[in-house]
């Protein structure tokens, strides 16, 4: 979206991305999607209905692993991509409006919006709403019957919406009460803010390793290791799934994880932390231990000699580490694995 002076311009339109591959098929990849022009608020679902119509009749339908609007942007190009979308639409997309993003995380605690509303961001690692955490938010929902609003992040956070200013106190102390992370002091590391992971094991029929039980088993190990480099607070993005299918976007994180077997996983690096640039292969077949070992050495290195304001996926990709993921169809040749 892009606002000016707090009004609603239009869109950037963004083609081709998509994050499932499968292991040893060098012919699938991650994709991050192109940025093929600009169109005004009414124009939009018109615009992804050519979108999805030119790879209803150009996409490859014959082979499942390669049906994907990813790979249909990838074989004819995105300048080509547009120019078709643009015949769809009976009228040319605007030329693509500068943007920056800063951050992709989730905003903790309180903010008042312009209406008098208060809304409260709260951490519940990796989604998983039980135990206390679960009752306290089921307490929550019942003083706010009729009037708040629970909203689930893309970040597998929870955002309770619309508090009115008389509830507000009472929302705050049942958030402390229970435990559920909501202030700078509860929402713990850089690390554990920024994991996210698929549900895998023991849900998923296509994991081949566990990931939502597990990430915040081997987040605590490597916080250990964060903590005595003065890394605690740091913001760290790392992400892991039980498969390639990526549901927990595992290649855009700045440390990767990507399930093989039990325990076992490939891990990968390098990934840009507001999203712009995918990871690369690091170590293939790692366990839990492997993962520390590797890690320990380059999170001294980081914490010495990183440059200011230098993210994690920038250091190792600067410190050569591994290459820059430059594009996609680099996942297989780029790693020097």
């Amino acid at each position: 979206a892009i606002i000016e002076d707090g009004k609603l311009q239009g869109f950037n339109v963004t083609v081709g991305g998509g994050l499932g591959f499968t292991h040893n098929n060098q012919k699938t990849f991650p994709r991050l999607a192109d940025v093929i022009g600009f169109c005004e608020p009414g124009d939009a679902k018109y615009v992804c209905e050519a979108v999805l119509t030119v790879t209803r009749d150009f996409g490859d339908r014959t082979n499942r692993k390669h049906a994907r609007l990813k790979y249909t942007v990838e074989d004819y190009g995105p300048v080509w991509y547009r120019e078709q979308v643009e015949e769809r639409l009976g009228k040319k997309l605007g030329e693509p409006r500068p943007y920056r993003f800063e951050s992709r995380g989730d905003l903790f605690g309180w903010v008042k919006s312009e209406d008098g509303a208060w809304h409260c961001g709260t951490h519940v690692p990796i989604g998983r709403v039980k135990d206390k955490v679960k009752e306290g938010l089921g307490k929550v929902a019942m003083e706010l019957k009729g009037c708040g609003i629970f909203r689930m992040t893309c970040n597998q956070s929870v955002l309770i919406s619309e508090v009115p200013e008389a509830k507000k106190e009472i929302v705050s102390r049942l958030l402390g009460e229970y435990g559920v992370a909501h202030t700078p002091e509860t929402t713990v590391s850089g690390l554990r803010r920024n994991m996210m992971a698929c549900v895998a094991l023991p849900t998923c029929p296509l994991a081949f390793a566990e990931a939502e039980r597990y990430l915040p088993t081997l987040v605590g190990r490597l916080e250990a290791v964060t903590e005595r480099c003065g890394l605690r607070d740091t913001d760290i993005v790392i992400r892991m799934t039980g498969c390639p299918n990526s549901c927990g976007r595992p290649s855009m994180g700045e440390i990767g994880f990507i399930g093989k077997a039990p325990g076992t996983y490939n891990m990968y690096l390098g990934g840009d932390f507001v999203g712009h640039r995918l990871n690369t292969l690091f170590a293939e077949s790692v366990t839990e231990d492997q993962i520390v070992e590797l890690l320990t050495p380059i999170f001294g290195r980081y914490a010495q000699e990183r440059e200011k304001g230098e993210q994690f996926g920038d250091f190792v990709v600067r410190k050569g580490y591994v290459k820059p993921m430059t594009a996609g169809r680099l996942w297989w040749t780029l790693p020097q694995v």
